[in-house]
């Protein structure tokens, strides 16, 4: 996952490491064998307390040693489809990590560089979402509506989510919402056959409103913990599906929002997401197709763009090919060495 930019990354943390390499051995006394200090006849502890004197010593990272791989790493992030704000806030974070702090020599280069790219990478991941605990602390059945653009696997997404919250002991109703796009009511159908949850819906061309109204009444009557609210998939520009949303948030009363779009779409998936941020809302992010992603753009970008977290990465196709967006771990495997 994200293979592309983590090798890009590899070699960009080599440029960090050679720069701030270079600023630590600047001015640094150089002992040669015709220094005085390892003249013949010289007390082995004046020899000691000259190691001393330079391992003690300190050096300063410039603006001007770091120019050039913040330049690479700018470039780096911007071909792999990270959104411009989001690259200047890394390169900012970096730059301030690394320079105008007093640091010993001999304190190790790669620990410095990795730790600056691993917390300004961090910084814009934001810190998740944990869906688990959030169904443990609220009220239920918590009311989850899907949201987002067409042809971005969202049915899938919502019996994913139904088979996660299963297997973590939650029972769960899923609602078909998507009244209108051909084979959608039977698509659902055959994954609530498959995982064994109940599905509420209506007859094709039904207010998805209503079908969706019916199944918090359903779940409130059966004591269910979860409704998953599965939605038509709709553009942010096209004002008769949006006001549609709008009818369908103040009939169902959300607890939870979540905007699904592909990882793939890089860019276009960090606009589409904000979008529908300003204009419906949204609690949290998931990203279909992570496997097939070799940038990354979507992944890193979002959270930060729309200031919501990313929920969960789908990989694949089967029932359990999603996980929790975990930003800690997605920055470790960035910047592993392991291939």
């Amino acid at each position: 996952m994200f293979e592309g930019l983590r090798s890009r990354l590899r070699k960009i943390q080599g440029t960090f490491e050679e720069s701030v390499r270079e600023a630590s051995s600047a001015g640094v006394e150089q002992i040669t064998p015709s220094s005085p200090q390892l003249e013949a006849g010289k007390s082995p502890t004046l020899l000691s307390k000259v190691k001393v004197l330079i391992t003690d010593r300190e050096f300063v990272i410039s603006e001007k040693d770091v120019e050039e791989p913040l330049f690479e790493l700018e470039m780096v992030l911007l071909e792999n489809d990270v959104a411009l704000p989001v690259a200047e806030e890394i390169l900012r974070r970096v730059k301030a990590d690394l320079t105008g702090k007093r640091r010993k020599i001999g304190e190790p280069v790669e620990q410095i560089v990795i730790s600056a790219l691993h917390d300004a990478l961090l910084s814009v991941l934001g810190e998740g979402f944990d869906l688990l605990a959030y169904i443990r602390g609220h009220e239920r059945p918590v009311r989850i509506l899907f949201t987002g653009v067409n042809g971005t696997g969202k049915t899938t997404t919502v019996a994913k989510v139904a088979h996660y919250l299963k297997k973590n002991g939650f029972s769960v109703v899923m609602g078909a919402g998507d009244t209108f796009r051909a084979g959608a009511l039977e698509q659902i159908d055959v994954h609530a056959e498959r995982l064994g949850v109940k599905v509420i819906q209506h007859q094709a061309g039904a207010d998805p409103s209503a079908v969706l109204f019916d199944a918090v009444q359903y779940a409130q009557a059966h004591r269910v913990d979860a409704v998953l609210a599965d939605t038509a998939g709709r553009f942010h520009n096209r004002s008769n599906l949006m006001n549609q949303l709008e009818k369908i948030r103040r009939v169902m009363n959300p607890d939870l929002v979540v905007y699904v779009d592909e990882a793939v779409a890089g860019n276009d998936a960090v606009v589409r997401a904000n979008e529908f941020e300003r204009t419906v809302g949204a609690d949290a992010v998931i990203l279909t197709k992570a496997d097939m992603d070799q940038r990354g753009g979507a992944a890193i970008s979002i959270a930060h763009t729309i200031g919501k977290p990313v929920m969960f990465l789908g990989i694949g196709q089967g029932y359990d090919d999603i996980v929790p967006f975990d930003p800690v771990k997605v920055v470790d495997e960035l910047l592993s060495e392991d291939s």
